[in-house]
């Protein structure tokens, strides 16, 4: 499936600028995101990976980062900033053993060679297309493209996948990202809700400025191109509609489970979601459309829509920015009526409970509290602990009592806990790392 990735050039921009673009990118449609920055001083690569790091953090979809290195520990730290891929500049790798050296240890799929095709001030363009050996690399990036056919002949005999980068003016998207050997076309154009109008991709039914990727994906798409676009298994004329010919729709956060608010959808509001991925519904107040978010910024980006066993009722878990409900708050539903005290065990819940309470401890210490006795006492005494503890749970594991087991894996997490708020660590970051197992 062809991809549509978004670049963003990080070299002296902000970490809440990027990874405020990065978000905009992923929620309007962005299958990738490619960041980079060509600086080659240590402290402006030190806040490429800074930001990509917190940028995979915060987007789920995958990151690759284009830096600049020298050596093999370079490639490692670009690594550990979680991205999917490090794109590597063919004239900091020509004549090193670092292509080699990067797949052996963390695969080639996630070895990408970007070449500078621009003929008239390209010096690194390589004629021998297997110049690393393809067993090396995943991928080829080429950037500062000139379509032709010698270009296209060029991509075609590429032991490997292609993405081209910059060249999208008008018609180029369609006659590069349909050749064979293309995995995607990269971009930074396509913002959220402006287009330039020398920019729109027009082989295809017209698209308005203001359309942005999820509407070039459909155009895309049109013209057979094998891409990721939102499509409903069912069509609203496949639910089952209330008396006003409308479905109630209940909104949750896609991350914790948060039920947000509940709305309804006429037919338009169902496409109009499903086309641009923006949840819409119909006002039965106002009776209009309404983009939620439309006039506060409080957008709910689609995750996932599920429908109930009935097909009469819709579950859309969203990414939603700001608050859901009108008053401010986050949900809508805040007005407690009734409540049966009952102890929490849902075990991310009380994680991250634990780290919450441990967090509170650091900014307002209380007299006699174990933790803050440990957060006192600093990282050596946590670390220390931390390995007392390990320890017990290693001799309980050979009683076959297993209720000791849990007890000392329990005050193991515990210390952890401290550990991870001594050192800024919290339990998304943790379950983000396991997911990727």
């Amino acid at each position: 499936m062809k991809k549509i990735i978004t670049y963003i050039n990080c070299e002296n921009e902000t970490m809440e600028s990027c990874v405020n673009s990065s978000r905009e990118y992923e929620n309007n449609g962005a299958d990738e995101l490619f960041i980079y920055s060509a600086a080659e001083s240590e402290a402006e690569i030190e806040n490429l990976l800074a930001i990509v790091k917190e940028v995979v953090r915060r987007v789920d979809i995958p990151v690759m980062i284009g830096t600049r290195v020298k050596r093999f520990e370079d490639i490692k730290k670009a690594f550990y900033t979680g991205a999917k891929s490090v794109v590597l500049q063919y004239r900091d790798i020509k004549g090193t053993d670092l292509v080699k050296q990067g797949s052996e240890r963390f695969g080639k799929d996630s070895i990408i060679i970007e070449v500078n095709m621009d003929p008239e001030t390209a010096t690194d363009v390589f004629g021998d297309n297997d110049v690393f050996g393809s067993e090396y690399y995943g991928g080829l990036l080429f950037k500062h493209v000139v379509i032709s056919e010698k270009l296209k002949k060029t991509i075609s005999g590429m032991k490997v996948p292609v993405i081209i980068r910059d060249s999208l003016i008008r018609n180029d998207i369609l006659s590069l990202i349909s050749l064979d050997n293309v995995s995607g076309i990269a971009t930074n154009y396509y913002a959220s809700k402006t287009l330039p109008s020398e920019t729109l991709y027009t082989d295809g039914p017209s698209i308005q400025a203001g359309a942005g990727i999820m509407q070039v994906k459909r155009n895309l798409k049109e013209d057979g191109i094998d891409i990721n676009t939102f499509d409903s298994k069912l069509k609203f004329a496949d639910l089952k509609k209330n008396s006003d010919g409308m479905v109630p729709v209940i909104v949750q956060d896609y991350r914790n489970n948060e039920v947000l608010m509940l709305a309804y959808m006429n037919e338009e509001a169902f496409n109009k979601t499903v086309e641009t991925g923006v949840m819409t519904y119909f006002s039965r107040s106002r009776q209009e459309l309404w983009i939620k978010g439309g006039t506060s910024g409080h957008f709910q980006y689609v995750k996932e829509l599920i429908a109930d066993c009935d097909n009469d009722t819709l579950l859309a878990k969203v990414e939603q920015i700001g608050a859901a409900c009108h008053t401010g708050n986050r949900s809508c539903f805040f007005n407690e009526m009734l409540k049966h005290e009952y102890e929490e065990k849902n075990a991310y819940a009380v994680l991250k409970g634990l780290y919450d309470v441990v967090v509170d401890r650091k900014n307002n210490p209380k007299e006699g509290s174990y933790t803050n006795y440990l957060l006192d006492k600093g990282i050596d005494k946590i670390l220390k602990k931390c390995g007392e503890e390990a320890t017990e749970i290693v001799i309980a594991a050979k009683n076959p009592n297993a209720e000791e087991l849990k007890y000392e894996i329990a005050d193991f997490l515990y210390h952890v806990t401290v550990l991870m708020v001594e050192c800024n660590v919290d339990w998304e970051d943790i379950v983000e790392e396991l997911s990727k197992r």
